[in-house]
């Protein structure tokens, strides 16, 4: 199991907590999600070991919500 955190810029109340919440959580091997817009922070629990690829898709679903991830 791995972890991801992300820096997330955009995100304004609980709506844009779940928002965010509810898509990645429907992405394979997602054991958990918790989005806090107070520290601008997301954190993906996985079942699997995090690849390149795995964080880029994570990070296209979450600009695709029109947040931005800072690098």
């Amino acid at each position: 199991m791995k972890e991801l955190e992300l820096s997330v810029q955009g995100m304004s109340c609980e709506g844009c907590e779940r928002r965010i919440k509810n898509v990645l959580s429907e992405l394979p091997n997602v054991k958990s999600v918790k989005a806090n817009h107070k520290s601008g922070k997301v954190d993906i629990v996985f079942q699997i070991e995090v690849t390149e690829d795995i964080e880029k898709t994570v990070t296209e679903k979450i600009e695709n919500l029109g947040y931005q991830v800072l690098k």
